[in-house]
């Protein structure tokens, strides 16, 4: 198919009520076909490799494995201990999906993988709706494309998902604003989206749209709206769909004893306390508040260089939003809220590089919708201008990005064959808690171990950026977003294949192999440090996993419970289960550990700067 005349730049049509909406430039059916394309060759392709990590990665995993063991879809268990700090839905997704094909790194994937078809199929709608057909595919376009989603969907986070609730959400709402009696599929829609994402990702998924629709009613001065939207009835679906599971949670993990049961650890230490920064465990640190705010724009590129202009449009005045707005006005208003609301609530909370994800939807229509009036401009019209200064903006940001790559390239080293990309790193545990904190442990000697898709990223963005700036100096416009949107594709390309490369670093599963090639029941497995540091041993492996350190993380709370097992060591037991006649088998990232010292121990393999050490000849 030719996409530079699918994509070809329209002419204005008619706008009637909404004004700025250009009438329909291709088929419905085209628009699919771009998004579901995009999705397979960005999302679909990377699914299968690599293994699954360590951390919030497999622990989640692990979360949904014994979920299908356990026949337990109420109280989710992790290494056998109860793990009740999340909301339930993905990991049932992942469950559904372990059932039907089975447990493996892409059925592992393919829920959170289907959930972003689904935001971008999501996106496409509500831009559709409030912006036209061409807005509403570039706005999918511009989110399937945009650096922040992929990244952290190659990690099992529901953010993704909860972007997905807000964006059918905020659907429903808008068209409640367009209908003098709002219908009960739109008023009852909109509560199971905020009820589906209470599920997700706790009471931000009812704290997000509230705060979003309350601003946007304040603002425009529409308070009355909120009696309109049958409020006895949606709360009713609203707790029909939320309340179940909070209420079996409870009477199924009541106080026993010293632990305070399900209710005070989920409620009060987990959005509370989390909250305010005094979550017990601590364990969670938190980006300088001028980097989250900037991650906001970060997550967007390329098409950060084109929100200013899409901002531009908004009315300045309060007066201006008390007036007669078209469904375009609307839109823009509400997405610009829904982002706002999200960043200002986490300015004031812990907050991790991520947790602005679910905002990207919304900034990503509010692009869509600029590029569609741009394309459908007259090829003398102001908004041509402006998007040639954009695109020199990025290609300017394209060329330092290629020069930045050649220098990373011309000072790299190629590693010795067989050298294991761990012993080139230099470590910084102090970042982890950062989940791009792995990124400032490489050197030139580690980034040699890179070369191929390094040369291939700075081409891929120096190619893109110059097409766009050329096709765009054409007032083609349209082929211009095609090129940025291909490089994007080039680009993730390239960051898979880094990832596939650097995974060893971040993942045990090599040595969760090794283990299952030796292991006899009755043996046991350690990890020498805490839990999510190996928690893939205990997904890949399916056994439980002993943990040589005191309570602490993800297994902290559950551990309390009188019913929980035995998996914390410490060195005294430790040092007798490793002189005893059982087979140990301790994952280590220390050459020589602290605990075996003087003692006789074989090394079974080592790989991304762990090992798996054992008491027995292998």
């Amino acid at each position: 198919m030719n996409l530079s005349l699918t994509l070809r730049d329209e002419k204005p049509g008619a706008r009637g009520d909404v004004s700025g909406l250009a009438s329909a430039p291709i088929p419905s059916s085209k628009s699919l076909l771009i998004i579901g394309l995009l999705w397979g060759m960005i999302y679909f392709a990377s699914m299968f490799t690599p293994a699954l990590l360590d951390d919030v990665d497999t622990i989640h995993a692990e979360a949904a494995r014994e979920m299908l063991v356990r026949h337990d879809w109420v109280t989710m268990y992790t290494d056998g201990i109860r793990y009740l700090e999340k909301a339930p839905l993905m990991y049932w997704s992942l469950a559904a999906s372990y059932s039907v094909f089975g447990i493996s790194d892409w059925s592992t994937r393919l829920p959170l993988m289907l959930g972003v078809l689904a935001l971008l199929l999501a996106t496409y709608g509500l831009g559709r709706y409030a912006y036209g057909e061409l807005g509403g595919l570039y706005a999918a376009v511009v989110l399937a494309t945009s650096i922040g989603p992929y990244i952290f969907t190659r990690f099992l986070i529901p953010d993704v998902l909860v972007g997905l609730w807000l964006t059918t959400g905020y659907y429903f709402f808008l068209r409640s604003l367009e209908e003098e009696t709002p219908s009960r599929l739109t008023c009852w829609g909109f509560a199971a989206t905020c009820a589906l994402n209470v599920l997700t990702k706790g009471l931000i998924g009812l704290v997000f749209p509230a705060g979003a629709i309350g601003l946007y009613l304040i603002l425009t001065g529409n308070l009355r709206h909120l009696l309109k939207l049958r409020l006895f009835s949606s709360t009713l679906v609203f707790f029909v769909i939320a309340a179940p599971w909070h209420i079996l949670a409870a009477i199924r993990n009541p106080s026993q004893g010293t632990v305070r049961g399900f209710l005070w650890f989920y409620f009060v230490n987990e959005h509370i306390y989390r909250f305010l920064n005094k979550r017990i465990p601590a364990g969670y640190d938190t980006v300088p508040l001028w980097i989250f705010w900037a991650l906001l724009l970060v997550w967007l590129i390329p098409w950060t260089v084109f929100l200013p202009q899409a901002l531009f449009e908004l009315p300045r005045r309060i007066r201006g939003l008390r007036g007669n707005l078209t469904r375009r006005q609307k839109a823009d208003l509400l997405f610009i809220l829904w982002a706002l609301v999200i960043v200002g609530f986490f300015s004031f909370s812990t907050r991790q590089e991520y947790y602005t994800i679910p905002a990207l939807p919304g900034m990503a229509l509010l692009v869509g919708g600029w590029l569609g009036r741009e394309s459908a401009s007259s090829e003398t019209d102001s908004i041509r201008g402006a998007g040639r200064i954009s695109s020199t903006v990025l290609l300017s940001v394209g060329l330092i990005a290629f020069a930045a790559g050649m220098y990373l390239l011309s000072v790299s080293h190629l590693p010795s064959r067989g050298a294991d990309l761990a012993d080139l790193l230099k470590k910084n545990p102090q970042d982890y808690d950062l989940s791009l904190g792995h990124v400032l442990d490489l050197t030139p000697h580690a980034l040699g171990a890179f070369r191929a898709p390094l040369l291939g990223a700075s081409l891929a963005l120096f190619l893109g950026t110059a097409l766009n700036w050329a096709l765009r100096r054409r007032n083609r416009p349209a082929e211009g977003n095609i090129a940025l949107a291909l490089m994007m594709v080039g680009l993730f390309a390239c960051i898979h294949s880094a990832f596939t490369t650097f995974s060893p670093v971040l993942s045990s599963y090599k040595l969760a192999v090794a283990i299952r090639q030796h292991y006899r029941p009755g043996d046991i497995i350690v990890v020498d440090g805490q839990y999510h540091q190996a928690s893939t041993l205990n997904f890949y492996t399916g056994y439980p996993v002993h943990v040589l350190h005191e309570p602490s993380g993800n297994l902290w709370y559950g551990s309390k419970f009188p019913d929980a097992p035995q998996v914390f060591e410490t060195p005294e037991s430790f040092a007798t289960w490793w002189g005893g006649p059982t087979q140990v088998f301790l994952w280590t990232d220390q050459d020589e550990p602290k605990e075996l010292a003087g003692k006789p121990f074989f090394r079974l393999a080592r790989v991304g700067g762990k090992s798996i050490l054992t008491n027995r000849q292998p």
